[in-house]
């Protein structure tokens, strides 16, 4: 039985980048286990849905800004068991990386005359987190070179058709198992939105069928990526849900990464990537991304003349004057490159 919701304050250090972290998480949201309204400039919502120990749980984190320009952030929380408190908040502050002095990484990039104005438009910046590392390692799996968006389609249908149902607290369950929800304009709280828990990494290896080679696959399947691809969710989701991979947040880096890139077809950007969210690294560096090229030639790090692998390589090395804080040099040209296409996207 669903307790009584909780509402309490999430004290962050300052200062906190916000937006970024809200836009971030909204970008990426896998309908019916998230969702995000950011209509609002002064004030941001985002909720989600979390397996506890206990049971099913959702959250919504309210920020708000105030006259000075700092932000606060509150959370509602909805739990199966009282008990379940103290693990839902620290899964809710490693998701929007609520803890980390950001004092160092400001100061030290700002030295570099390319990042010094990005620091100075976005003090704060934070790495978003996850709230389950398995759950990261797939999103990462699926979203390796594809655009965030075609990952997010894939995500939900994923959700839809695996994941367990979810009822938020007084009103009707989502659609059925099996059925990816639809998108649609929320009508107040978030929690309408809500209706699936992601799948668990046995879910995944249990429900998606790898290809069969020479056989049409079926146009329903749940995971609609090609063939290799499929392979190496469902080998990866087994070896998590059998203990053969160990993802948590205590984890040794190196061998982590390791461990990944022992796998088939997980590459440095993924094994980074992980690192980067799983682990809280803050010198992750995703060589390969894209994004991260585009960032770098707005804030003009690169020559215009170089291409390919050759800016990839120029920018890798470029980075390593961003060491020990790398992951918030990527966070700054990661938005810079996002604030970029939406300019061009309104003209």
């Amino acid at each position: 039985m669903d307790v009584s919701p909780v509402e309490l304050e999430v004290p962050v250090t300052a200062p906190y980048d916000a937006p970024g972290i809200f836009r971030f998480l909204a970008a990426r949201a896998v309908t019916g286990v998230e969702a995000a309204d950011l209509t609002r400039p002064e004030e941001l919502r985002y909720a989600r849905t979390l397996a506890l120990p206990s049971g099913p749980a959702a959250v919504l984190v309210l920020a708000t800004r105030n006259r000075h320009g700092s932000w606060t952030l509150r959370a509602r929380l909805h739990l199966t068991a009282a008990a379940d408190q103290g693990a839902a908040l620290t899964a809710l502050r490693a998701l929007v990386d609520a803890d980390t002095d950001p004092t160092a990484a400001d100061g030290m990039l700002a030295t570099d005359p390319a990042l010094a104005p990005l620091v100075r438009a976005t003090p704060g910046i934070r790495i978003p987190g996850t709230v389950d590392p398995h759950e990261l390692v797939v999103r990462a799996l699926v979203g390796q070179q594809i655009s965030v968006a075609a990952a997010r389609t894939h995500l939900g249908r994923l959700a839809g058709a695996l994941g367990t149902p979810y009822s938020p607290p007084g009103l009707s369950p989502g659609p059925p198992q099996g059925r990816p929800p639809r998108d649609r304009p929320e009508k107040g709280p978030l929690w309408g939105s809500l209706h699936r828990l992601f799948p668990t990494a046995d879910q995944i290896a249990s429900g998606v069928p790898e290809p069969v080679s020479g056989e049409r696959p079926d146009p329903e399947r749940p995971l609609r990526l090609p063939g290799h691809a499929v392979r190496a969710v469902v080998g990866t989701c087994r070896a998590l849900a059998d203990g053969g991979l160990t993802v948590h947040a205590d984890a040794e880096p190196e061998i982590l990464r390791r461990e990944l890139l022992a796998r088939t077809r997980i590459g440095p950007w993924t094994a980074a990537y992980v690192a980067m969210r799983v682990l809280r690294d803050p010198d992750a560096w995703l060589d390969g991304d894209v994004a991260l090229v585009a960032g770098a030639r707005a804030a003009g790090l690169l020559d215009r003349d170089l291409t390919g692998a050759a800016a990839h390589r120029s920018l890798a090395v470029r980075a390593t004057d961003w060491s020990p804080f790398r992951s918030s040099a990527a966070l700054h040209l990661w938005q810079l490159a996002s604030r970029r296409a939406t300019m061009g996207r309104d003209g």
